[in-house]
């Protein structure tokens, strides 16, 4: 008896073993900062809360990134930022990622991140929330940015008690790409109907062409053809 039980436990193990397991959704977040430091830094407080964490040094780089631009014009003629700065990230469209949440920096070179800011903003991510950084305590600045779409502006050294704040812009959006999937889904469906409705009128109509063969034709001639001999 106990050779049978743990042959049972044997199998049932071996089936959950076999079983798939459901993937762990994270949140992914796009970090955009010149300096190593900082980017490190947040890369490192983004990993501990289990984010998935993409960097670049730059706003050019972060559309690029978001498929915003075609051609990358990297503006930085640092040769210690070049040699420090992160490999650049292939496109969304080709990895099929989403983004949950942008954090850049205010102060960067070539464009800002308020300039970044209002790319995002007025583009198909704008949606997504954007969180400002700044080293720099500037009333004006940050009542500009908030006013401007972001939804948090936060001071540098970023702490694990700032994170916090971001987990209501997590939920926000993935709620919006939740929505957008069920009314893609609704799009595939109702031409998935439209093919099945056209497909079903073509067979319905070769159908009727078959049934009017040219053998009715011939016969419905050939008395007329009679007629005119006996004339």
């Amino acid at each position: 008896m106990e050779f049978v039980d743990n042959r049972k436990l044997q199998l049932q193990q071996q089936q959950l073993q076999q079983q798939p397991q459901p993937q762990e959704q994270h949140f992914h977040v796009l970090a955009v900062d010149d300096s190593v430091i900082d980017r490190k830094l947040l890369e490192r407080l983004l990993r501990g809360s289990s984010c998935k964490v993409t960097c670049v040094d730059s706003g050019d780089k972060a559309l690029k990134y978001l498929g915003l631009v075609d051609d990358l014009h990297d503006t930085t003629s640092s040769t210690s930022l070049e040699s420090s700065s992160p490999p650049p990230p292939q496109p969304l469209q080709q990895e099929g990622i989403k983004v949950n949440l942008i954090m850049t920096d205010y102060c960067m070179p070539g464009m800002s991140g308020y300039d970044l800011l209002k790319r995002v903003k007025g583009s198909s991510w704008k949606d997504v929330p954007v969180v400002i950084m700044s080293s720099e305590n500037v009333p004006s600045r940050i009542s500009m940015c908030l006013e401007g779409g972001a939804e948090e502006f936060l001071l540098k050294p970023l702490q694990l008690s700032d994170l916090d704040k971001l987990q209501s812009y997590f939920l926000k959006s993935l709620e919006n790409s939740c929505e957008k999937e069920s009314a893609n889904s609704c799009i595939d469906s109702e031409n998935e109907n439209v093919i099945i409705n056209i497909s079903n009128h073509n067979s319905n109509s070769i159908s009727k062409r078959k049934a009017i063969s040219p053998d009715s034709h011939q016969e419905r001639s050939r008395p007329k053809m009679k007629e005119l001999a006996v004339v």
